[in-house]
């Protein structure tokens, strides 16, 4: 009887199995209702005696007879219409709950009235009120899952188009930026900062140049100063003895006889030494 055990009827069952007296009105009642719910689906009577003191046994051979039957059967149900205390009591024997309890396929109970209320209806998995409700909990109901299909296309056709949509909206916004749009504008405007580049580069290369250029030519001039022979050029020249090629920088350090050179702006000249005149300062 715990609500743990109770196991959930399948949505779109293929094979049913209908414990019940194949002659009453519980299996008509039942039938007909699930042909207007559902067609398609296969059903397999266990007839079985729903009152009377063998009704238990026949009962209980029914559902174990529906849980060794192949193919296998995706829900049984045990149903009866509705009667008196008596009647309904062989749902109530132990043996019929037990075999309910171990059945290996989920469970319907529909027996009697609403106001009937058995220890079979309390065990089985789901309880029906009535084998009319029975067929109800046990089938689908074609205009209820027509609805539900024509429901899911209203909101898949309508999540399609809004991601339709979407996508567009993304497309237009990537078309419309100048990469796409008007991709050439990129190159020419890279084109032209090259150009403003190539023009700073060069203007300053020049500059650096001209800079360098002075600086060098006041170092040259410099240099020129410094040298002997911008002195030379000046009209001065350099006395040097052929023997040692020592610098003569006074009379004192020579003698008669000895050979010179001396060295101008443009050439040298050799001589040799005369005379010799001592300056007294």
């Amino acid at each position: 009887f715990d609500a743990v055990r109770k196991r959930r009827l399948p949505a779109f069952p293929r094979r049913i199995g209908v414990v019940t007296s194949p002659t009453g009105a519980a299996i008509r009642d039942f039938l007909q209702v699930m042909k207007r719910r559902w067609r398609g689906i296969e059903v397999l009577v266990f007839p079985a005696r729903v009152q009377g003191d063998c009704a238990a046994d026949e009962i209980v051979a029914g559902i174990r007879a529906a849980n060794r039957v192949t193919p296998a059967i995706d829900v049984l149900v045990v149903t009866r219409g509705g009667g008196s205390l008596e009647d309904l009591w062989c749902f109530n024997e132990e043996s019929v709950v037990r075999a309910l309890a171990a059945s290996g396929v989920p469970t319907v109970s529909a027996i009697g009235h609403e106001i009937d209320v058995t220890l079979a209806d309390l065990v089985a998995d789901v309880r029906a009120l009535t084998p009319s409700e029975g067929a109800e909990r046990v089938v689908p109901s074609t205009d209820d899952v027509n609805d539900m299909v024509r429901g899911l296309g209203l909101r898949l056709g309508t999540a399609m188009a809004t991601r339709v949509a979407q996508v567009r909206s993304r497309l237009d916004s990537l078309a419309s930026r100048p990469a796409l749009s008007r991709p050439l504008e990129g190159v020419h405007l890279r084109g032209r900062r090259l150009d403003e580049l190539s023009l700073r580069l060069d203007g300053a290369a020049k500059s650096l140049l001209r800079e360098r250029q002075s600086a060098i030519g006041a170092v040259a001039g410099k240099l020129e100063t410094l040298s002997p022979l911008g002195v030379l050029g000046r009209g001065y020249s350099l006395t040097y003895a052929v023997d040692d090629q020592r610098l003569i920088t006074s009379a004192n350090k020579l003698r008669a006889g000895q050979r010179l050179v001396t060295r101008f702006q443009q050439g040298t000249a050799t001589s040799v030494v005369e005379t010799i005149s001592k300056d007294e300062l």
